[in-house]
């Protein structure tokens, strides 16, 4: 395998599970230490048992707003960053007569304040030369009931990394935004096992392959942006949906 994150140190929030899970897995194996932050204290260890010693992990509740004080001092420890993929967040629906001040602040405590915060926190850590990578959602731009707070705080954060770009770009920092469709994952998880299965049914059917994608098939993705082999490439955003929006 070629081996493109020699000697390199990775962070993926949200890396215990699902895109992460997977992103991890390939950097590992392409030489990378990788830190990964999570919430869940089992999942954590089941990870670290699976990625093995070159991995790092941080127990991360991002909700409390001090996400970045617990990342920073590992981060200082090992030297700095070449890659940050800000990936954490969760999916819930809701239509508009449901919401509360206390729902939509809770989201965008997880989707969108932890990640600037994290980034503002970080960037002084960010190596010359590093990437950024930012996880969105094909939700941005589906239009679909019942979900517009979700697609909210993920249309933030794809706004937001555009800035990132231009604000960075004097570092030779470049920041990306991976753009997810339907994907195997953790979203759905809370969901019992027949819903969840007649949704993931039917969403393969209206997507142009007519499957659900694998989190290796967007890791894969996530791993060219954040690779040199993406050197001369910032400021956008790439889907990963099995054609979902074309449809």
């Amino acid at each position: 395998m070629n081996k493109r994150f020699d000697n390199k140190k990775i962070l993926i929030t949200g890396g215990n599970s699902g895109i992460g899970l997977a992103g991890a897995k390939r950097l590992t194996e392409e030489g990378a230490t990788v830190i990964i932050t999570g919430k869940n204290k089992e999942r954590l260890a089941e990870a670290k048992q699976f990625l093995g010693s070159n991995t790092i992990v941080i127990e991360d509740d991002l909700s409390d707003g001090k996400s970045a004080e617990r990342i920073v001092p590992v981060v200082e420890k090992i030297g700095g960053l070449d890659g940050l993929w800000l990936n954490a967040g969760f999916a819930s629906g809701g239509e508009l007569q449901v919401l509360d001040m206390e729902t939509i602040t809770g989201m965008f405590n997880v989707n969108v304040f932890a990640p600037m915060l994290q980034l503002a926190a970080l960037s002084p850590l960010l190596k010359e030369g590093s990437a950024v990578l930012v996880t969105s959602s094909t939700a941005v731009y589906e239009g679909l009931a019942g979900v517009s707070l979700y697609s909210a705080t993920k249309g933030a954060v794809l706004s937001a990394a555009r800035s990132w770009a231009s604000e960075l770009a004097p570092r030779k920092i470049r920041v990306n935004t991976l753009v997810p469709g339907p994907i195997k994952s953790n979203l759905r998880a809370g969901l019992p096992p027949e819903m969840k299965k007649e949704l993931e049914d039917h969403l393969a059917e209206t997507l142009l392959l007519k499957r659900i994608g694998e989190p290796e098939e967007a890791a894969a993705l996530a791993l060219f942006l954040l690779s040199d082999e993406a050197s001369f490439i910032t400021g956008s955003s790439y889907l990963v949906d099995g054609g979902y929006l074309l449809t």
